[in-house]
């Protein structure tokens, strides 16, 4: 519903600044004011008529032209908005003694910013749906012994396997990361959008990904939307050590690593399995470094004070748009990407792999996979 009432408040403001104002006959005003008002009711047509919103039945063609269209109405809200801006600041500008104007008719403005807003749409759905590129990063954790400085973690976050991110993709990523040749690879939640019976071949390349010391993976809220447990048999089928509230103890050249992960908070709305750090560390050696896999980053002041070196989480998409970011760091306790520091813990937040077929978009915000660093502060 909350979708729904902020996309008719976005579709009064264009119709109100930008196509009433149309100096033509009313009922050619009537169809891009119609065609907008279809757009902006998006959610609730996918709702009733396609299956629901979380896993619309569409083909991969009506998702992108969907897509296209819904990113294109925002752009053009933000668009007509900036204009506007603009246009009181030169209306004070002439108060004050100034003859800045501008020469643009009320078509012109409607054509020339629908045309932008549709071009901007257009590069940010390819910027979505294209394979991600590779991110290299380092951290130091004080507690990995010297013997173990240099080993890589690789960071699949957020695949969201569907539809339209299928198998073709997922199988590009793998290839990708196997390339890198990590020590460790975690899949940090949010691997698959809907059920087993729709997804099992578009996430079967995961059982392909080659690690030296184990490929392992924390469920995330998406899990639980579309068959929880037939997707941890699946997961296990594949070769990923799914932790829940559990962790392993890794040997890497003869020293322990500890590799944790935490169920999603989503879980306590259906499954009463909340995240329990305290029950996923217990019986861990207390000397060994401590990486957790968390989907979402804003429990991390927990995560640390319970003796977390390093916690991957991922969730937040980065915003997906520039200019976002704030609003979405406010619902994960002010992390949206990169690295944080939390008390003595290290956190990373990745973009993700891939997003939400709903809104399959992405603008200054690319998607990653993550090939982390480890070092030792150990001389």
């Amino acid at each position: 519903m909350m979708l729904n009432f902020w996309s008719i408040l976005l579709f009064l403001y264009i119709t109100l600044r930008l196509w009433l104002p149309l100096p033509v006959k009313w009922y050619v005003k009537l169809v891009p004011t119609a065609f907008t008002l279809l757009i902006a009711l998006k959610h609730f047509i996918l709702r009733k008529y396609f299956g629901g919103l979380a896993f619309p039945e569409l083909s991969v063609t009506a998702q992108l032209i969907i897509g296209w269209l819904y990113a294109a109405f925002i752009f053009l809200f933000l668009l007509v908005l900036f204009r506007d801006i603009l246009i009181g600041i030169l209306w004070l500008s002439r108060l004050l003694g100034s003859s800045l104007r501008l020469s643009v008719s009320k078509i012109q403005w409607a054509v020339g910013l629908s045309a932008v807003a549709l071009f901007m749409a257009a590069y940010g759905v390819w910027e979505a749906v294209r394979v991600p590129d590779i991110r290299t990063t380092a951290v130091t954790l004080s507690k990995l012994p010297k013997e173990l400085d240099g080993i890589t973690v690789v960071q699949i976050s957020d695949l969201h396997a569907s539809d339209l991110l299928s198998e073709a993709r997922v199988d590009a990523i793998v290839a990708q990361v196997n390339a890198l040749h990590p020590d460790l690879i975690l899949l940090t939640g949010d691997i698959v959008d809907g059920s087993p019976g729709r997804r099992v071949n578009d996430v079967a390349p995961l059982r392909n990904l080659k690690a030296r010391y184990g490929v392992f993976a924390c469920v995330g809220n998406h899990e639980y939307y579309s068959g929880y447990a037939e997707w941890i048999n699946e997961f296990s089928r594949l070769g990923l050590l799914v932790l829940e509230n559990s962790h392993v103890v890794v040997e890497i050249n003869n020293y322990p690593v500890v590799i944790a992960g935490v169920t999603d908070p989503a879980a306590g709305r259906r499954l009463g399995n909340t995240p329990d750090i305290r029950k996923a560390l217990s019986g861990a050696p207390t000397d060994a470094p401590v990486i957790l896999m968390a989907h979402q980053p804003r429990d991390a002041k927990r995560n640390a004070a319970a003796g977390v070196d390093l916690q991957l989480s991922g969730h937040t998409h980065g915003g997906q748009f520039i200019g976002l970011g704030h609003i979405v760091g406010m619902f994960n306790e002010g992390f949206l990407s990169d690295w944080y520091q939390v008390e003595k813990m290290h956190l990373y937040v990745s973009r993700g792999a891939g997003l939400w077929n709903g809104f399959p978009v992405r603008m200054g915000v690319p998607g990653e996979v993550t090939e982390i660093v480890l070092h030792s502060e150990k001389p």
